[in-house]
Formats: C-alpha cells, structure tokens, sequence
C-alpha cells in the first residue's frame, strides 16, 4: 500500500523563500513503511529525517543534505552564488558542514564554494588532485588554507558516515584530460533510500563506475551533467533503474539542458521528474522508507533549446567558458564586475579578498560598487 506525505513546514517554507517559485503540496508515490516498535510515531522525527536540497542557482549545481545534526554541500553554483547560497544555508540554520564535495573545478559548481568554506566551519573539503590554472580554483584553495580546512582526494569505495546516513565514494576511477569526467560521484544511503549523484561525469565516467562492481541502483537519480545528452547512458540509467530523477539547470540556459534525447529516456522508464530550471530549488525527505518531496514532478518534458550554433551537439560544457586566470572579479566575469562582491572591514578602508589576512578581526560582505562609493579603496596586499 502506498502512502501520500507532506514534507516539514520548514523545509518548505525556506525552499519557497529562496527561489520565490509556488510549488504544490506534494502528491508523490512511496515505499510502504514499517515500524518494528509498538507506539512509535509512524513518522520518523526530523532528528532521524535526511532532507535533501536540490538548490536553484541557475545554470550550476549546488545540493545541502542535512541528517540529524549533520551537513554537507556538493557544489556551490557560480562565481556570484555564494553569497545566495550562504543565505539559504542559514535559513535551514546552518552554521557548520561536515563534509564539502566539490565534484570537479568547473566555475558552475565550485565558483561560490569559497565564500561558503570562508563563511562556515567546514569538517572537510573533498576534491580530486585535479588542478585547473583559474582564478575560481585558486579562491577555492586560498579558502581552504585560510580557514585550516581538511581536504581529501577520496577514493573509489571508500565511505563517509552523515548523521544516521551514510555515503560511498563511486568515482572518478581515475584522472583524465577531461574535467566533467573527473567528476566525484556518490551514493547516498539513508535505511532502505537511495539517492546517486555523479557531477557532470559523462559516458566514459559512468562506464568506469560500472565497471567497479559497486551496485548503483537508486530510488532518487540526480541526473549527471544538468541533462546533457553526454551523461545519462542507457546502461548507467539501467543500473540505477529510479524511480525518480533531479535536473539542475538555468531557465533559457544556452547550452541545450536538458536535452531531449535524456528527456525521452526518463519519460520511456515512467521517471519522474524535478527540475529546478521550471521548479526553482526542490527538497525531498527521507524517513528511511519513504521519500516526499516539495512539489509534484514537473509534467513539461519541455528540452533546452541550445543558442550558440553547436554547443549541445558538440558536447559542449561549461568548463569551456570557464574564466581565464587573471586576477580580475573571483565573483564575476569582466563585465559584470560591477556587482562583484568584496570585504571590508569596521575600522579599515579599504575593501578585500576572500581570504585576506586583514579580514581576520571583521569580515563585512559589500558589493565593490558600493564600498568605491563610500571612499573604500582596493587593498594592495590582495588587488
């Protein structure tokens, strides 16, 4: 018998808050629950519940999972998402993360990672060894080693304990010439609930997990690389075989996602879909036996329709319009550089970096148009 179920008001209500999108009650299918104890609620406390954040930051990815006590970030959207992300963070009442994941060093998924590494106390940083010559990789480290943080090159199979959840590290098997395909890739367990995630990794990637042996079956599938045709294999869809799927990506973005080709693919297995491009930021809870969400499926099926002449055909990502480095914006590129982000201090004049060592007294957010308003000059030791 399955059950219908309403995620927490809380939840909800930050969800609805920070991308401003009305969503429906949710109406969604469920595993039967059970109960081993006389007299136990028949719903998990939200102590026990694991809630899962799919956050709207437009054309990137960023996910919270929260478990007890416990909490982690995979991804932190673009170079001007940090400091969304920050304020939807604290609105679940967040002020530490056990564990960082930042898949792979495009700009849409570690670009606001280094205002939420300077904002939070953060346990640990998992990153591959891969390197990228950009001024988004070089805040990320600069933040890691100002805030004194722990980070690990995880490796395939290894496992990481989440409140009462827990989750096990699926690839990169190992490095290559490509960036999407560096991907780190997990398994998130939560009692009988599954959720799999796998970056922007492609075919070649997926394969590679496959072939390690490990079993991937999911119940929540969220879909690798926002959509795009190069992810989502026939085989690696098989495997995983959910009953649900979580698209991230930006409303109009320019590059095709979601392709139709994966669209016809989820609707062929009868998967339902989320997608934060029509849906704005999704939540789902786990109780251990039961999933529910904020919002009923999308029921669109509508494909990105790519603008530039072959983007989508080509398999193109975002990695190719990655910043080049220069010491320019960490928050913006060039000609947005008007709402870049800085740091001033109460008594000093001048405004910073992330990570700059005169921010160690006070740390006050600022957009650089109006600290240049105010008199606030460019620190020489980080400018």
């Amino acid at each position: 018998m399955k059950k219908l179920k309403k995620i927490g008001f809380a939840a909800l209500l930050a969800a609805f808050l920070f991308t401003c999108t009305a969503c429906t009650d949710s109406v969604s299918d469920t595993k039967e629950t059970s109960h081993s104890e006389e007299g136990k609620e028949q719903n998990a406390g939200e102590e026990d519940a694991l809630f899962v954040h799919y956050i709207d930051v437009g054309q990137g990815d960023a996910t919270l999972i929260t478990c007890g006590e416990d909490a982690m970030l995979i991804d932190a959207g673009n170079n001007d998402k940090g400091t969304a992300i920050q304020m939807y963070l604290e609105s679940q009442n967040i002020d530490s993360l056990k564990y960082v994941i930042g898949t792979h060093p495009d700009a849409d998924h570690i670009g606001g990672m280094d205002v939420i590494l300077t904002k939070f106390d953060c346990e640990t940083v998992l990153l591959t060894e891969e390197e990228k010559d950009t001024a988004t990789y070089r805040d990320v480290v600069d933040a890691i080693r100002y805030r004194n943080c722990k980070r690990i090159a995880p490796g395939v199979k290894e496992q990481y304990i989440l409140g009462n959840a827990s989750f096990t590290i699926l690839g990169p098997v190992e490095l290559c010439d490509d960036s999407n395909d560096n991907s780190i890739a997990i398994l998130l367990e939560h009692g009988e609930n599954r959720f799999y995630f796998e970056g922007d990794a492609s075919e070649k990637e997926e394969t590679e997990i496959l072939e390690t042996g490990i079993d991937i079956q999911a119940d929540v599938y969220k879909t690798g690389h926002h959509g795009s045709k190069t992810s989502t294999s026939d085989e690696l869809l098989a495997s995983v075989n959910p009953t649900y799927a979580v698209i991230s990506a930006g409303e109009g973005n320019s590059y095709g996602h979601p392709s139709a080709e994966v669209l016809n693919k989820l609707r062929a297995g009868h998967i339902q879909v989320f997608r934060t491009d029509e849906q704005g930021t999704i939540v789902a809870e786990s109780d251990q036996s039961s999933i529910t969400w904020s919002c009923s499926p999308s029921e669109s099926w509508q494909a990105g329709e790519p603008k530039g002449s072959d983007s989508e055909e080509t398999g193109a990502n975002e990695s190719q319009t990655e910043e080049e480095p220069t010491a320019k914006s960490q928050h913006q590129n060039t000609d947005e550089q008007s709402e870049e982000v800085v740091h001033i201090t109460e008594s000093g004049r001048k405004y910073h970096q992330t990570g700059c060592s005169y921010l160690k007294d006070s740390d006050i957010e600022i957009t650089r148009t109006e600290a240049e308003s105010r008199g606030y000059e460019p620190c020489k030791k980080c400018h």
